[in-house]
């Protein structure tokens, strides 16, 4: 605590967010909602306090109840920009708290003001500058608030975890009782063991010896007993020696009766080993509550108080000397909590802690763990609330005070203390910083009267390809603005023309001239296997490019390529010039040794005395392809033919009807009207033709020209028609030649009510689709007869069309209507 010393500088401005602000914010970020109620579960206050509280600061009594643990209610949008401030009025959070929490939990970077402090409207600002620059530490705060009450944790693992071995052992000061299970051994002249139960009546009976009192008799004392009573039976038992010995140990505890009072989790009667002691029996009750103390946990035995236990000797000393064995009937009180503060900031352990009476904001810090190293000791100040007898003036009911370190030792805690120690400000001194094209850039340390050849120097030196004709200084004034220096190098030794004088917090840029020299490349397309663009380097040729894209692909033309190249003049608009040049099969890799290609045939053309063809950057170069250059095509024909299989075409106008006469033509049962047609190529999918017209017309055209991946599959004579959609019965209708889409309707019962059947329409069986046909005047409309293997659909009934008739009939009835009664009154005064 010696460091401890002057006072805490902090300004904080506050900065009201609009309503809009804090809705979206709460909106958008549940993390923050989530922190809140965390804050309120750690409050200890009961939902009808903070509800009482609201009332009594003049906000609505339900405004919190979305943040209480369990909560099912969302929170009000409408009322979001208050909630921050009803907590900070109730104290149930400050500002530095919010914005820590926004610290932790925060997306962007420090600089930010997006979280907590906008909600709020505090926002924590540094104060400083002039000639040692603005300290950006002054306003850090710690992410930890300090919420989490120091020793309850302990209380809350399983209580089995703590409980007295009921086997034992236990030391010579363990008083015996009613119900303990004793083993006596007794070695030398004589060799015996005997298992031992205290009665009732706290006797024990020993073979041979008789009965012996024992009760409330220590361990120690029994074996002092014994040495008397087993000598007048064994004359081998001496103390200091003998022939004979024994020896006593507990083999079974009993259990007491104990009752745990007060404020802790679960009170009640508890069984205990009677080699509990009062931690025992309140772990077994859960602890105590967030009201309870941790400091004065008082044992009662018989109306009054045998000790009191200060369970912090426990948690930071381990000093358990106050933590006594029980005895059935013992009551462990745990009344109300003493003075709570606060310690964050800079301290090993931010939590609440409970403190006594006269003690002093140093044991406040000492029992936090003290400082750590980054501990500003003249950043500690206390935030108080004012005794009910100051608080004079509306809104001011809190204060701050700045200690010293003999201040911080003589400051006694009171209730609600929050005890900040602050941190050591971010800024490091006697330093510059170099940056750029050195070896090792980074800070290096501002020796008094340093020069800029002696800062490059530390930072290894410059690099081979350094721009020597300017290095940036960035120099800080007192007033926290900047001016630029600069100067020029000799060479890449690092001696400037001027060696320049630093002075702290330089800030040297060093630059590399490839930092401006320009992306060159080159680009390569057409037939090779990885086009694109590459770096270019000097002296690269076309070869090397092609190698570069993979190789040559396969069908590469292997005479000439073209080259794009920038004009050497743009006049009359011209942006490239291009050139053929020679290429040949040597920039083929596929080859024997004897430069035999070993690749799929293509056009001749020589394996060498292409000559290399330098590039220039950003040439575009472009391989051409073979002339009609592919790989074989194949097409499937399946079904009623005579050699079903996968062809592969022959030629590029190879048709439909050459193939299936090359698969020897269509079978005896085939039924060419059902001949499918599928093109997957561009995922055109299923194609309508008439396959038997195809045949006997070359020129037909549904005798296509076919392409890669083509299929045919001509099928049996199928002599039914499926009849599906909106009729009442669909099903399957025997085919009668002649008859039209109308028979097939009715023969699956007709449309239903929701049926169109004027839209009905037919998908034949070779993929084609017809459907009605509407005639002029009084002529019926053309009717499409389904073939075997068709299908008939009756689409369903657009209710738009139906409403919109009824409705143009309407309108026609109330013009005739108007109409007729027009002509009356006409009529009557005529």
């Amino acid at each position: 605590m010696a460091c401890l010393a002057a006072t805490f500088p902090m300004t904080l401005a506050a900065q009201r967010p609009s309503p809009e602000q804090a809705q979206e914010l709460l909106r958008t970020r549940p993390d923050l909602v989530e922190q809140l109620r965390q804050r309120m579960t750690q409050s200890g206050l009961s939902p009808e306090q903070i509800r009482a509280r609201l009332r009594a600061e003049g906000y609505p009594e339900t405004l919190l109840d979305a943040y209480l643990p369990g909560a099912t209610v969302a929170p009000d949008a409408r009322s979001r920009d208050k909630v921050l401030s009803a907590m900070r009025s109730l104290g149930i959070a400050d500002s530095a708290d919010l914005a820590g929490l926004v610290q932790a939990g925060r997306a962007g970077g420090p600089s930010d003001t997006t979280g907590l402090e906008l909600l709020t409207g505090d926002v924590a600002q540094g104060s400083g500058g002039g000639a040692a620059g603005r300290d950006s530490g002054e306003a850090r705060l710690k992410a930890d608030s300090g919420f989490a009450l120091f020793g309850l944790s302990v209380f809350r693992m399983a209580p089995q975890a703590f409980q007295a071995n009921a086997a034992g052992p236990v030391d010579a000061n363990y008083r015996l009782g009613a119900g303990d299970r004793l083993v006596l051994i007794l070695t030398g002249d004589v060799e015996l063991a005997h298992d031992l139960s205290i009665t009732r009546e706290g006797f024990i009976v020993i073979p041979q010896v008789g009965q012996v009192f024992v009760n409330n008799l220590t361990l120690g004392e029994l074996e002092n007993v014994l040495y008397g009573r087993l000598a007048r039976v064994y004359s081998g038992v001496k103390r200091g020696g003998g022939t004979t010995r024994f020896s006593l140990s507990v083999a079974n505890l009993r259990s007491l009766q104990v009752f745990v009072v007060g404020d802790v989790e679960r009170p009640g009667s508890y069984r205990v080993s009677s080699a509990g002691t009062a931690f025992s029996a309140l772990y077994a009750a859960g602890g105590p509550t967030r009201a309870g103390t941790l400091r004065r946990i008082e044992i009662r035995r018989g109306g009054k108080v045998v000790d009191a236990l200060d369970a912090y000797d426990y948690l930071l000393k381990g000093d358990a000397t106050h933590d006594v064995r029980l005895e059935t009937g013992d009551v462990v009180f745990v009344g109300p909590h003493g003075a709570r503060t606060r310690v964050v900031g800079e301290v090993v352990r931010p939590a609440t802690y409970e403190m006594k009476e006269k003690e002093t904001v140093a044991d406040a810090i000492r029992m936090a763990g003290g400082a750590t190293s980054e501990a500003d000791g003249r950043r500690v100040v206390v935030e108080r609330v004012l005794p009910a007898s100051e608080r004079t003036v509306t809104g001011r009911d809190r204060t701050v005070l700045a200690l010293s370190a003999e201040g911080a030792a003589t400051v006694t805690i009171g209730g609600g203390d929050v005890i900040r120690v602050g941190a050591i400000s971010d800024r490091v001194r006697n330093r510059v910083v170099v940056r750029g094209n050195v070896w090792s850039p980074g800070l290096v340390a501002a020796d008094r009267g340093m020069t800029l050849s002696a800062a490059l120097k530390k930072a290894g030196g410059l690099r081979p390809d350094t721009y020597l004709g300017r290095v940036l200084i960035t120099r800080l004034r007192p007033d926290s603005t900047r001016v630029q220096l600069r100067a020029v190098l000799r060479d890449t030794t690092g001696v400037p023309v001027e060696d320049l004088a630093l002075q702290e917090d330089d800030d040297i840029r060093v630059f590399s001239l490839t930092e401006f020299r320009p992306q060159r490349f080159v680009s390569i397309a057409g037939s090779v296997r990885k086009g694109g663009r590459f770096p270019y380097r000097d002296g690269m040729t076309m070869r090397d490019l092609v190698l570069l894209a993979g190789g040559l692909d396969q069908s590469a033309y292997l005479t000439e390529a073209e080259i794009a190249r920038l004009p050497e003049s743009r006049a009359g608009g011209i942006t490239a010039s291009t050139v053929r040049v020679a290429l040949d099969s040597s920039y083929l890799a596929e080859r024997t040794a004897d430069t035999r290609y070993q690749g799929p045939p293509g056009l001749p053309a020589a394996a060498g005395g292409a000559p290399e063809v330098p590039l220039a950057p950003y040439d575009y170069v472009l391989i051409l392809r073979q002339p009609d250059w592919s790989l074989q095509r194949a097409v499937w024909v399946t079904g009623e033919v005579k050699f079903p299989g996968r062809y592969t075409l022959k030629a590029q106008n190879e048709r439909l009807s050459d193939v299936i006469q090359r698969a020897g033509g269509l079978g005896p049962q085939a039924y060419a009207e059902g001949a499918v047609f599928v093109r997957t190529r561009d995922d055109v999918g299923r194609v309508g033709i008439d396959l038997r017209r195809a045949l006997r017309e070359r020129d037909f055209r549904d005798n296509l020209v076919l392409q890669d991946g083509d299929s045919v599959n001509i099928a049996q004579l199928d002599p039914v028609v499926l009849v599906r959609g909106e009729v009442n019965a669909p099903t399957a209708v025997a085919y009668r030649p002649g008859a039209s889409i109308d028979y097939y309707v009715q023969s699956a019962g007709g449309a239903k009510r929701t049926g169109d059947e004027r839209r009905a329409y037919v998908a034949q069986a070779n993929g084609q689709v017809e459907s009605r046909v509407p005639r002029w005047f009084f002529l019926p409309d053309g009717r499409p007869e389904p073939a075997p293997g068709g299908t008939v659909l009756v689409p369903l009934k657009d209710l738009n069309e139906d409403i919109q008739a009824t409705q143009r009939l309407t309108a026609w009835l109330g013009i005739l209507t108007s109409l007729a009664t027009l002509a009356i009154v006409v009529r009557s005064r005529i």
